[in-house]
C-alpha cells in the first residue's frame, strides 16, 4: 500500500540538518518514505491525504521508560529517589502478569496519542509484555533487568540472567524488527559485584545493546566513589560494559572524566528532565555532553517518577531549564532538543533507518495540528515545536507506513477494553 500526504508543512532532514517545507508532499510506499518535495511526484499512490494546517515531523523516540509503572502513579510523591524506591518496590512486587500487561497497554495508548513511535523500556517480565508491541504496531527496545544477587548466588542459574537470555533468544528482532531486545543492568548500586563482572563478560561475547541507569543522584555517584574509589561510569567501563553500545539514563552527576569515557566509548546519555526535577535529582550537564560530541537522547522515565510519558513536555523542559539554570538563553537550541527526541534516540536504539524524514527511511511519522490558538503564528517552526506544541496536538501517528492513531482513534488497540482491564489492575494493587 502507498499513500501521498499533500499540502503539508514538513520537517524534513537534508544533509543532517532540519529543513522546513511548506505546501509540500511526502510519499510512503510500504514501510518506507519514497518521496519528499514541494512538487507533486510523478508516480501514483493508492490514496492521498490532505494535510492542510498539519505539520509532518519524525515520530518521537522515548529513550528511557518503565512502562507499567504508570500503575504506581502518585505513589511515593515528593520523596527523594532512595526513599521513593523503598516505597515503590513493595507495591511493584505485588504486580501479577495481568498488571504488567495492562500497564504496558495503557502506556502505549498514551505514547501513540502523544506522537511516540518507538521507546526503550526497562521493566519487569518483558517476556509477557512484549505481546503489546506486536499487537499495537509501535516500536520498542525491551530488556529483562539484571539486578540483585549476592556472593552466594549461582551465576549460571541466576533467574535474572536466565530470563534475559531466554527473552533475547526468543524475541530479538520480532515483529518484523519492531522489537529490539537489549541487555540491562539496573544500576551500579543494585547489583552484586560478582554478578556484574560475569554479566559484563557474557554480554561482550553475545553483542547487542545495553540499557542502564547512571549517576542519577549525587548520593549514588558519591557512594560509589567512597565504596570503590571510582565513579559509576568508571566502574561500568572498568568491567567492560561499555564495550557494547550503551545508553545510560539520567547522567545527572557525571564528571568531566566520566564524559570523556562516554565520548570514547560511544555511550549515549538519555536526559530525563521531568523525572530529575520531580525527584530533586538535579540538572544533567547536557550542553557539556553535546559540546563533547556525546550522543544525547531524551526520555520520560517511568510514570511514577514523572506522571506521564509526554515527550513534548520533555522537549519543552529540556529546551528551557538549562537556560534558566545557567542564566544563559543561548545554551539549548530547539534543533538540538528535537534531534535528542528523534534521531539521537533512534541512534541509541540501533535504528539508523528512522528518526528523520528522509527518502529511504522508515515511515515513522507524526502529524501535528497547526490550527490551534497556541500554534499560531509560525515565525520559526522549530521554536514552535520546542516551546508551543503539546502532546494533544498530535493528530496522526504512523509506524512503518501504518497509521496506528488518527484523530483521537486508536486503529490497532481496543481502548475500551484496555481501560477496563487497567481499572481492574489498579483496584487489585490498591487492595492487595
Amino acid at each position: 500500500m502507498s499513500v501521498l500526504f499533500k499540502n503539508a508543512r514538513i520537517l524534513a532532514t537534508v544533509n543532517g540538518s532540519f529543513k522546513v517545507l511548506d505546501g509540500a508532499f511526502l510519499g510512503v510506499s510500504g514501510k518506507k518514505i519514497n518521496y519528499i518535495g514541494t512538487n507533486r511526484p510523478s508516480f501514483p499512490y493508492d490514496s492521498e491525504k490532505d494535510m492542510h494546517d498539519r505539520l509532518l515531523m519524525p515520530g518521537l523516540v522515548n529513550g528511557h521508560a518503565h512502562s507499567a509503572m504508570n500503575l504506581l502513579k502518585g505513589i511515593g510523591s515528593d520523596l527523594p529517589l532512595q526513599d521513593w524506591l523503598n516505597t515503590i518496590w513493595p507495591v511493584e512486587g505485588r504486580m501479577r502478569e495481568q498488571e504488567l500487561v495492562s500497564g504496558m497497554e495503557m502506556v502505549v495508548l498514551e505514547m501513540l496519542a502523544g506522537g511516540t513511535t518507538s521507546f526503550s523500556d526497562m521493566y519487569l517480565k518483558p517476556m509477557v509484555t512484549q505481546k503489546v508491541i506486536g499487537e499495537s504496531g509501535i516500536k520498542a527496545d525491551l530488556c529483562r533487568v539484571v539486578m540483585g544477587g549476592d556472593e552466594n548466588t549461582d551465576y549460571l542459574t541466576f533467574q535474572n540472567r536466565v530470563e534475559a537470555l531466554e527473552f533475547h533468544k526468543e524475541f530479538y528482532n520480532a515483529y518484523d524488527g519492531r522489537l529490539h531486545v537489549d541487555w540491562s543492568v539496573h544500576a551500579e548500586y543494585t547489583i552484586a559485584d560478582r554478578i556484574a563482572e560475569k554479566w559484563a563478560e557474557e554480554i561482550q561475547t553475545l553483542g547487542g545493546r545495553l540499557h542502564i541507569h547512571l549517576s542519577e543522584t549525587r548520593t549514588e555517584h558519591e557512594n560509589c566513589i567512597n565504596k570503590r574509589g571510582i565513579t559509576p561510569a568508571g566502574w561500568f567501563n572498568k568491567l567492560g560494559f561499555f564495550n557494547v553500545p550503551t545508553y545510560a539514563a539520567h547522567c545527572v552527576w557525571v564528571s568531566d572524566e566520566d564524559m570523556a569515557i562516554m565520548k570514547d566509548k560511544g555511550v549515549t546519555a538519555v536526559h530525563n528532565p521531568s523525572s530529575n526535577m520531580k525527584l530533586g535529582s538535579g540538572f544533567a550537564p547536557v550542553q557539556k555532553m553535546l559540546d563533547r560530541g556525546i550522543n544525547v537522547a531524551l526520555g520520560t522515565d517511568g510514570s511514577a517518577s514523572n506522571n506521564n510519558v509526554n515527550m513534548f513536555e520533555e522537549i519543552h523542559l529540556a529546551s528551557v531549564i538549562h537556560n534558566g539554570y545557567h542564566t544563559d538563553p543561548t545554551i539549548m537550541k530547539p534543533a538540538d532538543v528535537i534531534k535528542m527526541a528523534t534521531v539521537n534516540g533512534a541512534m541509541a536504539q540501533g535504528r539508523p533507518d528512522t528518526g528523520s524524514l528522509e527518502v529511504g527511511k522508515c515511515a515513522d511519522i507524526i502529524a501535528i495540528n497547526l490550527d490551534a490558538p497556541h500554534m499560531v503564528p509560525d515565525h520559526d517552526t522549530l521554536a514552535l515545536i520546542a516551546y508551543s506544541a503539546q502532546a494533544s496536538d498530535v493528530c496522526m501517528t504512523m509506524v512503518d507506513g501504518k497509521i496506528l492513531y488518527e484523530n483521537v482513534n486508536f486503529l490497532t488497540m481496543d481502548r475500551e477494553r484496555i481501560f477496563h482491564d487497567y481499572k481492574k489492575s489498579c483496584e487489585f494493587l490498591s487492595k492487595s
